[in-house]
């Protein structure tokens, strides 16, 4: 049973892939609840929805490769600049004209591009763990390759092509959300996590990463650059999925402030929803009271 229900939902669709939104709440503003990796659908804002929707008109949706929106199969299909135009017309179709973005790891680029790209419905920015490229990524993520085959499924070479494709993808799902949730008293966080991963084919996570365009989002600081809304990033100093440096660089770069939780892994929002919540709610009342 959910904590709340929509008050409206519906698919958009955009050069034939269709994306399912929902919206909680009425009035002002709009806080949209962006998509990350596809490897989770809008359920990862479980904790957000409610609370928020109290105060706020709330829009989530799922993401293209998860959820009930539409899996393409062609890396092109999902380039980061795909995910940011999404954002675009879930906006357009929920009659959207400006929204305070709230992102999550991955999804901080689709985020950020959006906010640079179209800066009039853009009220604020919301970044949770950025997964950026501002900042090298933690070591032992650096290791092995993603597209190689490799003499070892130990530790990191778990996050693998071939080790997803053959038959090591549920191992994968089992390591990778541990290292999401390094917080001790995470087993049911790991266990949603996991289920919703599990429901994503891998073949269509090989496809979303050959499709990122990674050179060009490697580019994100000329991006960052460009943001005039205010920005707000939200850091747990325990992640082990990307460098906290990016925190600091993002909120350097945009002018923004940057909290930190201590002792946080990387999916903050899941394992401290209060403190998340209300740093959500501070901010979006400064930018548009």
């Amino acid at each position: 049973m959910r904590a709340v229900a929509p008050v409206a939902s519906g698919y958009v669709e955009r050069d034939g892939v269709k994306l399912f939104w929902e919206q909680f709440g009425e009035g002002r503003p709009t806080v949209a609840l962006l998509p990350t990796w596809s490897i989770a659908d809008s359920r990862h804002w479980k904790f957000q929805v409610p609370y928020l929707a109290r105060h706020y008109r709330v829009v989530t949706y799922d993401g293209r490769g998860c959820g009930r929106s539409d899996r393409p199969v062609e890396p092109a299909a999902y380039n980061y600049l795909e995910f940011t135009a999404d954002a675009s017309a879930v906006l357009d179709a929920t009659a959207t004209a400006r929204a305070v973005l709230v992102a999550f790891s991955l999804g901080t680029i689709w985020a950020l591009q959006l906010a640079a790209d179209e800066p009039r419905r853009v009220l604020g920015v919301v970044c949770l763990g950025p997964s950026l490229s501002l900042a090298p990524p933690p070591a032992e993520r650096r290791e092995y390759a993603f597209d190689e085959r490799l003499a070892t499924t130990d530790g990191w070479a778990k996050y693998n092509l071939y080790h997803w494709l053959e038959g090591g993808y549920d191992d994968f799902l089992d390591f990778f959300f541990g290292r999401v949730f390094t917080e001790p008293h995470s087993t049911k966080h790991i266990e949603d996590f996991v289920g919703w991963g599990r429901e994503v084919d891998p073949a269509t996570l090989v496809a979303l990463d050959r499709g990122l365009d990674r050179p060009k989002r490697r580019a994100m600081r000329a991006v960052c650059e460009r943001i005039t809304a205010p920005v707000l990033v939200i850091q747990g100093d325990s992640d082990e999925i990307t460098s906290p440096g990016n925190a600091d660089e993002l909120a350097a770069i945009t002018g923004g402030q940057c909290v930190t939780i201590a002792g946080g892994g990387h999916g903050v929002q899941a394992r401290d929803p209060v403190i998340v919540n209300r740093l959500i709610k501070q901010f979006v009342d400064r930018v548009a009271p």
